[in-house]
C-alpha cells in the first residue's frame, strides 16, 4: 500500500525526458499522454504541482492527471482553478476516490474533463463475490446462491448486438 513504504515522485527534468520520449515513439494523435502529478499526494504543495502540470506541457503531454488523498474536494478544486487561470484547453483528469463527495458537475465547473472512477466497481463486485462464494461454500451446491445473482440471460442482452 502506498502509505506503507514511502512514496516518492521523479525529477522533473527525468519525467519530462519520459515524456519527450513518449511523444517521440508516438505514432497517431489518437495515443495521448496523460502526465500523472503526485505532489499533492506527498504533500509537496501546490506549487510543485502546479510547476509539474506546466512543465510536462512544455515536454508534451497531452493531458494533466491530479490526484489527492484528502477526502475534501478544496485541494483538487483549487489546484484546477490555478491550472484553468493559465490553461484552458488542456485536458484534465481526476481520480475523484478519495474525494468522492465532490459532483461530476462541480468538477467541471472548475475545468475537469475526464473523471476516472478507478475502483469503485471492483470494490462493488468483490463482496458480492464474496457472498455468492460462501453460500456456495455452506450449502456445497449453487443453488442457495441464484438469488443473489443476475440471470444470465439479462448479462447477454446487455452485450450490444453486432
Amino acid at each position: 500500500f502506498g502509505n506503507e513504504v514511502i512514496q516518492t515522485q521523479d525529477s522533473i527534468d527525468n519525467f519530462k525526458a519520459k515524456i519527450m520520449a513518449g511523444k517521440r515513439a508516438q505514432l497517431s494523435d489518437d495515443f495521448m499522454i496523460i502526465a500523472r502529478i503526485e505532489s499533492l499526494i506527498l504533500e509537496q504543495g501546490m506549487e510543485d504541482a502546479i510547476t509539474r502540470a506546466f512543465a510536462y506541457i512544455d515536454a508534451g503531454a497531452d493531458g494533466i492527471m491530479i490526484h489527492s488523498r484528502k477526502k475534501d474536494p478544496k485541494e483538487i478544486i483549487e489546484f484546477c482553478d490555478k491550472f484553468r487561470d493559465k490553461d484552458q484547453k488542456t485536458p484534465l483528469v481526476v481520480v475523484p476516490t478519495s474525494f468522492h463527495s465532490v459532483t461530476e458537475k462541480t468538477l467541471i465547473q472548475h475545468g475537469v474533463n475526464i473523471v476516472i472512477y478507478a475502483n469503485q466497481l471492483m470494490r462493488a463486485a468483490v463482496p458480492a463475490m464474496r457472498a455468492t462464494a460462501e453460500t456456495i461454500l455452506r450449502y456445497h451446491r449453487a443453488q442457495e446462491a441464484e438469488t443473489l445473482l443476475m440471470p444470465f440471460k439479462e448479462i447477454i442482452t446487455m452485450i450490444d448486438e453486432l
